[in-house]
């Protein structure tokens, strides 16, 4: 029986650019035989995270050996997991830019996504383009 991953990240899959991004860590961690899992959270028992769903939408959360990471330390702990992405956590670690990333990804990117990600929910897009809802509809 595989041994279960050492690191999990629980992303929205219905969020086209965080599917993409964590597509792309995914398939690369594949390649790297890496222990790392991806959860979507449209799909995993978010009980099993203690989060809610607005909460898993609104920032990368990351459970890494046991422990919670959420928003840019998320990213710096699954980064940290990945030889192609070791530097970017290291800088990405760094006081200042620590700091100023942390705010810039909690207050900016990540609440423009979120807002984007409740506009496709209110127009019941989950994910999908407008033409996929619309022949969804047919």
């Amino acid at each position: 029986m595989p041994e279960p991953a050492k690191t999990r990240a629980l992303y929205n899959a219905d969020c086209p650019v965080c599917d993409a991004e964590m597509c792309s860590y995914e398939g690369y961690a594949q390649s790297q035989d890496l222990s790392i899992a991806f959860d979507d959270l449209n799909t995993v028992d978010l009980a099993r995270w203690g989060v809610s769903e607005d909460q898993a939408a609104r920032l990368l959360h990351v459970i890494h050996d046991g422990e919670l990471f959420v928003g840019w330390d998320a990213f710096l702990v699954l980064w940290a997991q990945m030889p192609r992405y070791a530097l970017a956590a290291k800088i990405g670690g760094w006081p200042i830019i620590r700091h100023m990333a942390s705010l810039g990804y909690k207050h900016i990117v990540a609440r423009v996504i979120y807002e984007r990600h409740l506009r496709r929910k209110a127009r019941g897009l989950n994910g999908k383009t407008a033409e996929q809802a619309a022949t969804d509809k047919r």
